[in-house]
């Protein structure tokens, strides 16, 4: 089935991304000051960098998005690395999605939802619902990825390299509520559902549930909130650093490419 926004929807979505960007804001070409690759602070975090690439949603590398780099406030990347020594003791590692979203990507997400639906794209990604359903719970006007403290994350074993260095998932697309028996496709511990998945499954207390499931969405919240990470309930990958550095701030300078030598 093909669905459209309805007209007033839409420019109701435009104007409030427009405002959105519109507050206070930093819209340079130049990472500013206090923003940090994380592969400067922890190169053993794993990264899987999706908007960078075409295994979204989208369906297309996102605008903003020119290096596969996770780029956060040093104040969250420092936070993340406590994370990730605490997982490594546990055999496990930390795999990155998404972290700091220039503002120009909110924008595309929401030019995204004014096209008509792709089939294959709603059954693997939202097979349960329209696109109009996917705001404001799963898709922001206006993220908090776009000020910095703010990312999205899974668990590897740290044992299974091949698993845990995985660029994205594998093999044919498949609905994201699927069932999951062991680990994701992409290598990652069973949660459930894959990451960017909308859908009441990927509620972090979601019902219905396997018992191992639970337990890894229940270790990978109860980890993050031990070093001032607190999670999105609706997403269980989705975690935010309190207090926030910069909570009034939006930020739109898109994501380089590391220099020469880094």
């Amino acid at each position: 089935m093909r669905c459209v926004l309805p007209e007033r929807m839409a420019h109701r979505l435009t104007l409030l991304v427009a405002v959105a960007i519109t507050v206070p804001a930093f819209a340079g070409d130049v990472m500013p000051d206090g923003f940090v690759y994380l592969r400067d602070i922890d190169p053993t975090i794993h990264q899987d960098m999706r908007y960078a690439g075409s295994r979204n949603f989208t369906g297309k590398p996102v605008d903003g998005y020119e290096a596969p780099e996770c780029v956060l406030l040093r104040q969250a990347a420092e936070a993340l690395q406590k994370v990730q020594t605490d997982l490594q003791g546990k055999g496990l590692t930390l795999k990155i999605y998404d972290c700091y979203r220039p503002a120009r990507a909110v924008a595309a997400f929401v030019a995204w939802s004014k096209r008509p639906d792709d089939p294959a794209s709603k059954a693997e990604w939202y097979p349960n619902l329209t696109k109009g359903d996917l705001f404001p719970d799963y898709i922001a006007t206006r993220s908090g990825h776009s000020y910095g403290a703010t990312l999205d994350l899974t668990l590897v074993p740290i044992d299974d390299e091949a698993k845990a260095t995985m660029p994205g998932d594998t093999g044919e697309p498949r609905p994201c509520t699927a069932p999951q028996e062991g680990h994701a496709p992409d290598g990652s511990l069973a949660m459930g559902t894959s990451f960017d998945c909308f859908d009441v499954k990927a509620n972090t207390a979601a019902l219905g549930l396997s018992k191992e499931e639970q337990e890894n969405r229940a270790l990978l919240v109860e980890t993050m909130q031990a070093h001032g990470f607190k999670n999105y309930p609706k997403e269980w990958w989705h975690f935010t650093l309190e207090p926030e550095p910069y909570p009034d701030t939006v930020f739109d300078f898109p994501i380089a490419p590391r220099g020469p030598g880094k």
